[in-house]
């Protein structure tokens, strides 16, 4: 007989997140990446038949356990349904160990991969963060990086935000000094940190507001070569990635700025996994600093695994 696996709904998954260190979960699964001993193999887009939409497969194995998280993009009349769903299974004995909803997970694990970003590469003397999105992607980001630095200056814009009352006392809830931008260049301008966290696939900020030595981080959406920064912007910055082997195959901006700007793989400075096992170097002062994630299938059998672990207690 085999115990039937756990499965977690949404309510479920929101109950036990508070019990999980996020951010821990990433800087531990980077580190073992770093050091061989994890796998994380290319992310997959499968399409659906007839337009109907696709979905991408996260694939890792790691910590004990391995497994997928599936996430499709569904063509409706009204709007595109999205959803997420993992599961983990047991490497010593092959059995499934959960079935649960991804939607907060993946927000999560998104957020605190960036957070480790910021940690890892901007400078401990940074002041100024700028955030580029305002909903649960970017109220996640800042709540992960707030505790990192010393920051004085917090600057929000969204489209839509400056008539949006909820939302703007949603911000003052988590940031009581947050200001809020009117343009994202305004937001930007002479930041030190600029967090991209949007589901845009074009770019949402004009990088000519990129100040000197400035840190950007840009996250991941279902859009095909999406892509939050002109892919341009890769030949004069110093470009890091969440996982070297796989993301430039997979990145918007990447695979745009190799066909069209002369950028290549070979130039990026390093990722994650090797700046976690200390095996890379950080970047040069007075040059931008680009950031891309894609979403690892690592990153969601960890925080899956530290879910498991929560259930499980």
């Amino acid at each position: 007989m085999t115990t039937p696996p756990i499965v977690l709904d949404a309510e479920a998954v929101a109950r036990l997140l508070p019990q999980v260190d996020v951010l821990q979960e990433m800087r531990a699964l980077f580190a073992e990446l770093g050091r061989g001993e994890a796998m994380q193999p290319a992310q997959t887009l499968t399409l659906f038949p007839e337009g109907q939409g696709d979905f991408i497969t996260y694939l890792g194995a790691g910590g004990g356990s391995f497994g997928a998280k599936l996430s499709p993009y569904l063509v409706r009349e009204g709007g595109p349904v999205i959803t997420a769903w993992t599961v983990l299974m047991s490497m010593e004995t092959g059995q499934p160990l959960m079935l649960c909803d991804s939607g907060r997970l993946t927000t999560e694990r998104t957020a605190a991969t960036t957070a480790l970003a910021v940690d890892l590469l901007a400078r401990q003397d940074v002041k100024t963060v700028a955030v580029i999105g305002s909903g649960a992607v970017a109220q996640a980001h800042w709540r992960h990086v707030q505790g990192l630095r010393g920051w004085q200056k917090v600057r929000v814009f969204s489209p839509g935000l400056g008539a949006d009352a909820d939302k703007q006392a949603a911000w003052r809830g988590i940031c009581p000094d947050v200001a809020f931008a009117v343009s994202a260049e305004e937001a930007a301008r002479e930041a030190d940190v600029v967090m991209l966290c949007t589901s845009s696939g074009t770019p949402v900020l004009d990088t000519a507001a990129v100040a000197p030595g400035a840190l950007v981080t840009s996250i991941s959406t279902n859009v095909a070569q999406a892509h939050e920064i002109a892919p341009a912007f890769l030949a004069s910055a110093q470009v890091y990635c969440d996982y070297r082997e796989t993301t430039p195959a997979s990145a918007g901006e990447m695979v745009l700025a190799a066909r069209d700007h002369g950028w290549s793989a070979e130039q990026l400075r390093g990722d994650l996994a090797g700046l976690a096992a200390g095996t890379c170097e950080g970047p040069e002062p007075e040059q931008p600093v680009f950031f891309r994630s894609i979403g690892l299938g690592l990153e969601d059998i960890a925080i899956a695994n530290a879910i498991y672990r929560a259930a499980s207690a």
